[in-house]
């Protein structure tokens, strides 16, 4: 969209999510564990399904055990799919 609009009016607003930082070992990217409850098809019950999300976070900003704000992005390597917007929590 060359017309200057935000992702909010775009057509398929990019994907927010909010993890847990899981590791910071590498420069500039973030492993993200985050959490979701999805109701078992069969039976029912409410189940927790972890995926680990690889994030850009150019300053180097976020430490293992943040709670970080992400969004989708643009490929940037061959498993960082993800930016991240914000620090929610810091570690205690």
């Amino acid at each position: 969209m060359s017309d200057g609009t935000s992702d909010a009016s775009r057509a398929n607003p990019r994907k927010v999510r909010e993890g847990v930082v899981v590791s910071d070992k590498m420069d500039s990217t973030l492993v993200v564990a985050v959490n979701e409850r999805v109701s078992h098809a069969r039976y029912g019950k409410t189940v927790q399904r972890t995926k680990k999300l690889y994030v850009h976070d150019e300053k180097n900003e976020a430490k293992v055990g943040d709670r970080v704000r992400v969004q989708e992005t643009r490929p940037l390597s061959k498993l960082k799919r993800w930016r991240l917007t914000e620090i929610v929590e810091r570690a205690r």
